[in-house]
């Protein structure tokens, strides 16, 4: 299946939602389109890629955890989870999972950038597929932990509003004990917010990309299962051990996608 420019991709619009290069005009139609509920719709982009340096930072450098397990690369950007985690560790062995064309086409080579980072195409949302693909289990050892990160991927599931959680838990099911989980996914609010946050969900679903489901923090916890939560829990991705501290207010945006780190027992 080659790249098709009159169909938008997710991997796409998201490079679109971080300003980068790699991009249609299909997928900045996307754009345009959810900032018609949110102006500042981009941050919904760069509060996920901010979750994901601090999250992985934290694994690196506090859990041991030596093998990370990344469902849904998307295209390379800055700041890549092997480029953050491997500044901490060299030795941290990253494997990244997308069954994008885009991404195949251009994001391999620039992901693989050496021994200890590799490339895998398949689909995320079929969890036995991942658990049994003989490239993955050649670079992933499932008999010591893992950190396994959905960063920004279960919100673009087209199926049963339950299945995600569902495809968790036969992630979890399989990781070892002292694994962790990672998620970020867009949410609903359930404040003043939440019209805004269904209207956006809305032109998601309608966009040439038909894909972007918000969930309530209650929902995205569901993800988890039973996993021992990492303080401060399921939260704003922007609350989720920022970097320092904020004087200026959160817009609607960053206050509609969330995330948190889990620990399996």
């Amino acid at each position: 299946m080659g790249v098709d420019p009159t169909r938008a991709s997710i991997a796409r619009v998201y490079d679109a939602f971080l300003l980068g290069k790699d991009n249609y005009e299909i997928d900045r139609e996307v754009l345009r389109k959810v900032q018609q509920a949110a102006p500042e719709a981009q941050d919904l982009a760069t509060e996920n890629r901010g979750f994901l340096i601090r999250s992985c930072r934290f694994l690196a450098s506090q859990t041991g955890i030596t093998q990370f397990l990344d469902l849904g690369s998307g295209l390379p950007t800055a700041e890549n989870t092997h480029q953050v985690v491997q500044r901490i560790n060299p030795e941290i062995k990253v494997v990244y999972v997308d069954n994008d064309p885009v991404v195949l086409a251009h994001g391999r080579a620039l992901l693989e950038e050496n021994e200890n980072t590799h490339f895998v195409s398949d689909d995320i949302f079929e969890p036995e597929r991942i658990l049994e693909n003989p490239d993955i289990q050649r670079h992933i050892d499932f008999t010591q932990p893992i950190a396994l990160l959905q960063l920004g991927t279960l919100h673009h599931y087209n199926g049963p509003h339950e299945a995600p959680a569902q495809i968790m838990k036969k992630y979890i099911d399989a990781l070892p004990s002292g694994s962790y989980v990672a998620i970020s996914h867009f949410s609903d609010p359930q404040d003043e917010l939440s019209e805004i946050a269904r209207k956006m969900e809305d032109f998601f679903l309608h966009s040439p990309m038909g894909s972007g489901t918000f969930r309530t923090k209650a929902e995205i916890e569901e993800l988890f299962h039973d996993l021992e939560m990492v303080e401060p829990g399921v939260t704003l991705c922007a609350d989720w051990w920022p970097d320092g501290p904020r004087i200026k207010d959160l817009n609607t945006a960053q206050r509609t996608i969330s995330g948190g780190v889990g620990r399996k027992k």
